[in-house]
């Protein structure tokens, strides 16, 4: 799966561009108040990753166990230090409401937990590179 993100801003504008394998759609994100960069920060977007990477997860997961999910409810809370330094303390929590048993919802996120990709990532640390 090929995917891309593309943030382009100036005064009062902020543009963003996704793509995945070739499907392109956009988000709606404001700018910032005095009009330059945007209104939310890369932390909120990187816990917003997370949330919805395991919500669409729990939802992948259970039609593969045949688990009608009507509801995924996902948080996801840390910190960020000084300039610079990274995440730390990152929990989340997840509520599914389905008729399944408490058992059979308790497997689902277990499992869903250690297939999400974003997850896995974050998990395993991934080189980011600049190019110029």
């Amino acid at each position: 799966m090929k995917i891309s993100a593309r943030v382009c801003n100036s005064r009062n504008s902020n543009e963003v561009a996704l793509r995945t394998n070739g499907r392109s759609h956009s988000i709606s994100i404001p700018p910032k108040s005095n009009g330059l960069g945007a209104d939310v920060n890369g932390g909120e977007l990187l816990f917003l990753a997370l949330a919805t990477c395991y919500c669409n997860d729990v939802y992948r997961e259970a039609a593969k166990r045949g688990i009608n999910v009507e509801e995924v409810d996902v948080a996801v809370e840390g910190e960020f230090g000084a300039e610079g330094e990274g995440a730390k303390h990152v929990v989340y929590q997840a509520r599914v409401k389905s008729a399944a048993t408490q058992q059979e919802v308790r497997d689902l996120l277990t499992h869903t937990d250690s297939v999400a990709e974003v997850h896995n990532t974050l998990r395993a640390g991934t080189a980011v590179t600049l190019e110029i």
